[in-house]
This record gives C-alpha cells, sequence and structure tokens, in this order.
C-alpha cells in the first residue's frame, strides 16, 4: 500500500485556505536558502535546518507550509520531557541565550570543594577536576536564580561517560533526585540544617553516590529541572567533570582493603623500594611512584582509552589491571615502554637511569609514543603507579630464581651434553628476576603481551587450571629444576632433580615499615612439606609433559656453592663445598663455568673454565678467585655471573650439579640535601655520566650530563654535584636520585625531608571546578626541613 500523501494531513493544513492560482507568465523562483544551508553547516545549534533544506517544495497552487522540530541531533534539542516523565516537552542544552520564563535554569554548579577530596583520599592529586571514589558520597552545590520548591520542582542529575554513553551499558547515568537510578546511582537532598547556606544565592546542595561497581573514569556532570512551565538541561561544562575510581575504602567494592597501614602504603605511598640482585645478594633501588603528580592520572586514563577498552567494562578490576598490564609494554599496541635488554640505549634512555614513573607516563601522555626505553623493574614500577592511580591497591613483588617456563612443562629444564658442558641453545627456560603482575614483554596471554591477574591462592595450590596465566605464575615461584644429560646415542636423560631452588625469597616492602618482608609463604608451602609437593603433583598433571616430573636425586655427596662479599673494582672469591655424608671415601670430578648473565637468565659464553678432581672428604672446599680486570669487561649494567658447577662422583656415578648467581653490585653514593656525593669505586674513568632526580611533589631536573670537572674522575675519584629542588606540595618529600654511566651500573640514593605549607594558603592542587580558582602565586618556593638521610 503505497504511503499516504502528507499533503493531505488535515491537522497540519486545516490552517490554510487552498485557492487556485493562475498559470505564472514565468518559472517561479526556487527559495534562496544557500544562507540557511551555510549556517547549518559551520552552527551545530541550527542543524536543524540541514533537513529543513530537504524539506519537499509544495506544488503550485497550494500554500508552503512548515515541519514540526527535527529530532534531537547534538547541538540542537532534546526531549527532556520524555526522560522526565512529560513527553512532548523539548529544552535547550548548550544554547546561552536566556531561558523562558517561569523555567528553573541553574547559574551554574560547585562540585571541587576540598571535603571532597579529602574524604575520598584524593586530596593529593593535582588535578583541576574533582576525583572521588566509587561506593561513597560526593557533594554537589547547584546554584539556583530562586529556591527549590520540593512541591512544584523537580531536578534529575545526568553524568555520561564516553563518547557514546548508553543507559542499558551504564555509561549513561540519571539520577531523579530523592531516587535510585537504574544502574545504582542516588542523589539526595542534604539536611539544610547540616550546615548554613553557603553565599553565593540560593542554591541546591545534593549528596551523590555511585554504586561501588561502577565504571571508572572521566564523567561529564550536568542537572535538569522541570517545573509547570516545562524542562531546562544545564549545558555540559568541562569544570564540572567528575573522576570516578576504585575504593579500596568501601567494603563493597571488589578492590576492598582492610587494613589502615597496607591502604596508606599500597594505594597512597608515591614512593617506594624495588628490589632486585639475587637472593644471596639482595639489592633495593628507590622509586618514584607519583601517581598523584600533575598529569599522572589523566595519563592513566588515556592508556585504556589507547587500547580502546569498552567504558562499560571499566567497572571490573579484573579487566583493567589485565588491560594495564598489556599497555605498559609497547608490543601489540603501542604502550608505554619500550624493552630493550639489548645493552645499546643510543635511540632512548638507559632503563637504569630512570628514577620514577612520572616522566615515562607524560612523556607518552604528550607524544602518544611508546617511550625507550624499559626492562623489568621499570615495567612494575609504572604498573604500580598505573594501578594505585585508578585505585588499586598493588605492591611491587620481586621473585628470585624465578623460572620462565617456555614449553609449559611448569618444570625448570637444564640439558648437559655428554662432557657436562651446559647446552645453552636448549636451555630456554631461564632462570631470573621479575615482578608480578608483571608487564614485562615474556609469554602472550590470549594473543596479548601481559599476565595475569592470577589468584595467589591458586598458585599457592598448583590449581594451574584457572585464570589468569596460573601455570606461568606457577613455574616463576614454584617449579622443579631438572637436569637432563645427553646419552652416547643421543637421547637425553634426567640426571638430577633441585627441588626448592625456584621461588626463593619472595620480597616486597613492608607496609609502614619501609623495610623488606618475604613473603614466600603468600605464594608456596614450605619447602618440602606435603602440602607443597601435592600442589607441584597437580600443577605438572596439567603440564605438557605431565610424566616426565623427576624424583629428587639423593647420594652421599652433597655440593654448595657460595661466594664472599662482592664489591664492584674488587677480587670475588667464590666456593664450591662438597660433603660426603657416607662411610666409605668419594673421588669427585668438577667442571667450573664462570659466565656473564643477564638478569633475564639468558647467559654468555664463558670466560673462566676450571676442571678439578678431588678426594671427597667431609668439607671438601674448592674455591675460585677471579680479580675485576678478568670479569670486569664481561659485566654491565644488571648483568650478574653465574657459576655453573657439574660433575659426578667416580665409584658410584652420582651426579651433581648447582649454580650460583653473583650480582656485580652497584655503589650508593651519600646524599645530602639537593647534594649529590658519589665516589667512583672502580679503577678506571667513569664517562657517560648522567645524573636524574625525581620525587613526587617535587619540582627536579630531569637530566644533568654530569661533567668531570666538579671532580676526579680517576679510580676512587669523588663527585659532588649541587642542584636546586622546589617542593610543589607541604609534607612529607622523598627524593630519588639515579645515576648511570657507560662503565658502572645502576646508582641510586634517596633524600627526605619536610616540606612546609605555603604562606598563601595553597596547597598546589586545583580549587572548584565550577568557579573559578583563585588566583596562585607563581615563583614562591616553600620552605624545606631536612628530616634525615636514607641511603638507596
Amino acid at each position: 500500500m503505497p504511503d499516504a500523501d502528507p499533503r493531505l494531513d488535515p491537522g497540519r493544513w486545516a490552517a490554510a485556505s487552498f485557492r487556485p492560482r493562475g498559470a505564472p507568465s514565468a518559472p517561479a523562483p526556487r527559495p534562496r536558502r544557500g544562507f540557511w544551508r551555510r549556517l547549518g553547516g559551520c552552527c551545530g545549534c541550527c542543524g536543524c535546518c540541514r533537513r529543513g533544506n530537504e524539506d519537499w517544495e509544495p506544488p503550485p497552487g497550494e500554500v508552503p507550509g512548515r515541519r514540526p522540530p527535527q529530532p534531537i541531533r547534538p547541538g540542537g534539542f532534546r526531549d527532556f520531557g520524555a526522560i522526565l516523565g512529560v513527553p512532548g516537552v523539548v529544552s535547550p542544552r548548550g544554547f546561552h541565550r536566556p531561558p523562558p520564563a517561569g523555567l528553573l535554569a541553574p547559574r551554574g554548579l560547585v562540585v571541587g570543594s576540598a571535603a571532597n577530596r579529602v574524604a575520598h583520599h584524593t586530596a593529593e592529586f593535582a588535578c583541576p577536576h574533582l576525583v572521588v571514589r566509587r561506593g561513597q558520597p560526593f557533594d554537589l552545590r547547584v546554584l539556583l536564580p530562586r529556591p527549590f520548591d520540593p512541591e512544584d520542582d523537580s531536578l534529575c542529575v545526568e553524568l555520561t561517560l564516553g563518547p557514546n554513553p548508553q543507559v542499558a551499558k551504564g555509561t549513561h547515568v540519571l539520577i531523579p533526585l530523592g531516587e535510585t537510578s537504574a544502574t545504582g546511582w542516588t542523589a539526595e537532598e542534604e539536611d539544610p540544617g547540616e550546615g548554613a547556606e553557603p553565599p553565593g544565592g540560593p542554591s541546591l546542595r545534593l549528596r551523590v553516590t555511585a554504586p561501588p561497581d561502577a565504571p571508572i573514569g572521566r564523567y561529564r556532570l550536568s542537572v535538569k529541572t522541570r517545573t509547570g512551565v516545562g524542562e531546562y538541561a544545564a549545558p555540559f561544562e568541562d569544570a564540572n567533570d567528575v573522576i570516578v575510581l576504585f575504593n579500596p575504602w568501601c567494603p563493597d567494592d571488589n578492590v576492598y582493603m582492610e587494613k589502615t597501614s597496607d591502604l596508606n602504603e599500597y594505594v597512597l605511598n608515591e614512593t617506594g623500594r624495588i628490589f632486585y640482585g639475587t637472593e644471596d645478594q639482595i639489592a633495593e633501588r628507590s622509586w618514584n611512584y607519583g601517581q598523584f603528580d600533575a598529569g599522572v592520572l589523566e595519563a592513566c586514563l588515556y592508556i585504556l582509552d589507547r587500547r580502546g577498552m569498552p567504558h562499560s567494562a571499566r567497572g571490573d578490576p579484573v579487566m583493567v589491571s589485565r588491560v594495564v598490564s598489556a599497555m605498559v609494554n609497547s608490543l601489540d599496541d603501542n604502550g608505554v615502554l619500550v624493552g630493550n635488554w639489548t645493552g645499546d640505549y643510543a635511540q632512548g634512555t638507559n632503563p637504569s637511569a630512570w628514577a620514577g614513573s612520572v616522566d615515562i607516563l607524560r612523556a607518552y601522555h604528550r607524544g602518544g609514543a611508546p617511550v625507550r626505553f624499559g626492562q623489568c623493574w621499570v615495567f612494575a614500577g609504572v604498573m604500580t603507579t598505573v594501578l594505585r592511580c585508578l585505585g588499586l591497591p598493588t605492591r611491587t613483588v620481586t621473585n628470585y630464581n624465578s623460572a620462565h617456563d617456555t614449553d609449559v612443562s611448569l618444570t625448570t629444564d637444564i640439558y648437559f651434553d655428554e662432557n657436562m658442558r651446559p647446552m645453552e641453545r636448549l636451555n630456554t627456560d631461564s632462570v631470573w628476576n621479575f615482578h608480578v603482575v608483571d608487564a614485562t614483554p615474556q609469554e602472550t596471554s590470549s594473543g596479548l603481551f601481559c599476565c595475569g591477574p592470577c589468584s595467589v591462592t591458586a598458585v599457592k595450590n598448583g590449581e594451574v587450571f584457572l585464570k589468569y596465566d596460573t601455570p606461568f605464575v606457577f613455574a616463576e615461584v614454584n617449579s622443579d629444576k631438572v637436569y637432563w644429560q645427553r646419552q652416547p646415542n643421543g637421547a637425553f636423560s634426567v640426571v638430577h632433580v633441585e627441588e626448592g631452588a625456584i621461588g626463593r625469597r619472595i620480597s616486597t616492602l613492608g607496609a609502614g615499615s619501609g623495610a623488606r618482608i618475604d613473603i614466600t609463604h603468600q605464594y608456596k608451602h614450605p619447602e618440602g612439606s606435603e602440602e607443597e609437593r601435592r600442589a607441584v603433583s597437580t600443577a605438572t598433571s596439567h603440564g605438557s609433559r605431565p610424566r616426565t616430573r623427576g624424583t629428587p636425586s639423593t647420594g652421599e655427596v652433597t655440593v654448595t656453592v657460595g661466594a664472599g662479599p662482592a664489591v664492584a673494582g674488587a677480587e670475588l672469591e667464590l666456593r664450591v663445598v662438597a660433603r660426603n655424608q657416607g662411610a666409605e671415601p668419594r673421588t669427585l670430578r668438577l667442571r667450573l663455568a664462570l659466565a656473564p648473565v643477564r638478569y633475564t637468565g639468558v647467559s654468555g659464553p664463558p670466560f673462566r673454565q676450571e676442571q678439578h678432581r678431588r678426594a671427597c672428604a667431609p668439607g671438601e672446599t674448592v674455591t675460585m678467585t677471579v680479580g675485576y680486570a678478568e670479569y670486569g669487561p664481561h659485566v654491565g649494567d644488571q648483568d650478574a655471573l653465574k657459576l655453573s658447577v657439574a660433575g659426578a662422583v667416580e665409584e658410584t656415578g652420582q651426579v651433581v650439579a648447582k649454580e650460583l648467581r653473583l650480582l656485580a653490585p652497584a655503589v650508593v653514593g651519600q646524599e645530602v640535601p639537593v647534594q649529590v656525593v658519589f665516589q667512583n669505586p672502580l679503577p678506571r674513568a667513569l664517562t657517560g655520566a648522567v645524573l636524574r632526580m625525581e620525587g613526587a611533589g617535587l619540582s627536579c631536573p630531569q637530566a644533568v650530563n654530569v661533567g668531570w670537572g666538579h671532580g676526579d674522575n680517576g679510580g676512587g675519584g669523588t663527585l659532588r654535584l649541587r642542584q636546586p629542588v622546589v617542593p610543589l606540595r607541604p609534607g612529607r618529600r622523598r627524593l630519588v636520585a639515579a645515576m648511570e654511566s657507560t662503565q658502572l651500573g645502576p646508582v641510586h640514593g634517596t633524600l627526605q625531608f619536610d616540606a612546609a605549607p605555603d604562606p598563601t594558603g595553597s596547597t598546589g592542587n586545583a580549587g572548584s571546578a565550577a568557579e573559578p580558582p583563585p588566583r596562585t602565586r607563581r615563583g614562591r618556593r616553600r620552605r624545606a626541613r631536612p628530616a634525615g638521610t636514607t641511603g638507596g
């Protein structure tokens, strides 16, 4: 059935008088619509004129009519009546002309009160917008032209998240006053008796609460009002935007943390320490997380946007942490950091030179390109900053002797040839030190280079069938080290199994103590216990080779390795101690190989090899002494030395094997306020030295090329360098300094001091988002009171 002619609609044409028109002597000119077409093309609020140009022309003899208003588009009119329950009523949004008389048109919104920031533990954020946490109310003040009358007036709070907000997905929120929205948001009027009416005329004080599972992000905020005359929707203003974060203080939030000390350390602390080295030589470096510094919060939200994470999914902390894990490394999606383990950093910054996350995140947000370069502790530090900034309690964890299982066998396999020489081309399962949850690109997970989050309890119990990446993490902390030897026929057989070698002294910074704590018991049961063996058995049964798990080696002869104190530039003393626990004398053949090894576990060719044949008496000791001139050229930034010991007992054929990793340590210089004192421990000159300083709430020089005119560059020379540091926020501040050079590995130090408040009362944070913030006095330096020096 053909459509009816709209010109026959009596409701539209009832008022028109139809009369025949005479034949025209000349063609009638078409209406001049060029002006309206040009106006509609450049003016969003007149977008309705665009479709008006497409209206059909009445035939000769009829009076031209006018169409009803067009459907709403951005910048035009919106049907707020349908939203508020009164169909057919439209109100302007974005118009700056005075509203019709009788409408309740808000004069503005006040959302950035200091009380909101303090209550939500966001006062430290150097952000111009109000930052709140979900599951907790925040105050909103609506400035009105007249007092609000609950009998005749209605009000609705509107929030939108993302470019395409939808009510069904929780990204378009409409909260009628005194009610609960479909997505769980509430808006209630505060009791006027709770405080005196603030100056500035009539206003309405509201208390808005986001549900504990609301998506995080930057929300646009506005209000709508309805009176007997009609509805009015206040325009969206950038100054009124509200940033919602996770809330670990809320018991109903999935990220809830009960202990106040843990919250202060793992959410609010802006500085920390990252542990590295080996299990026998644990070293630490200070790191400036700076999650509250200017530009960091914007960079963290940009990371989620850059990955294209749906706004509706941003309420799930599991998915958010997984996206962050993938985005902190540059593989797959041009994330924050480019990993580099080659030792050539000419095209970027040496990973050891970074002192914190702030400069990295600002550079990524500013340019949109991955920052060069990073290694495992840099990935971990940046990821900790991002997650703490978004409200997820996070701590950086270092796992010593952490295994990298490349074939999902859930064991760490080491291969030797017939003469017990390591076969490095087959030793792809490396033992190294890195951090969990890990953003370091090692293996793909669901097609992306990310790791976790996985349940620590699942790792402890060997439940590797649970999400996410539990098999990989289990192998890192609790796999057995299995030694294989090639036989004359070319086949490999298990000759030695070492339990308890993987996952040692798992370390993190203790809450409030400032000291390292061992949390190995949280990731694995005691070594050798029935529970631990059961967990390993459960895990390996789900591995790629469930029936090749070796049996722990036993024998009369045991071998241990150790080293004396290691100081850069000094001799190293390595010891191999063999103990004969039997009654019969034994003869032991040993092969010792010393090689450089990256912290990723990749070994270089050995530069020192020895063979020994000893009668194995109880406590027999073999000593290897290596001078700096011999090992110095083979170690660099973050390098270590690996002593591989392999051999056999001639009488019984028992195979013994052991490995020792020895850190080539850095020497930390002494620090005083704005003065760095460094002494060269090497017997040769240092070149290419660069000093970087960073601190949360501090303005520091980002990079200083150290001219050795400040001191002697020879062996044992001392450098003294002064640099100005300006506190940006009052309170306890920690300055982190890092120095790198071509010859020496990373050197770090920290200085802690108190910054007094500015006499003007400014704290460095932005003021109200709706009303102009107070003018700040530029150029004033806050007074700093030294409170002690801490060596890093």
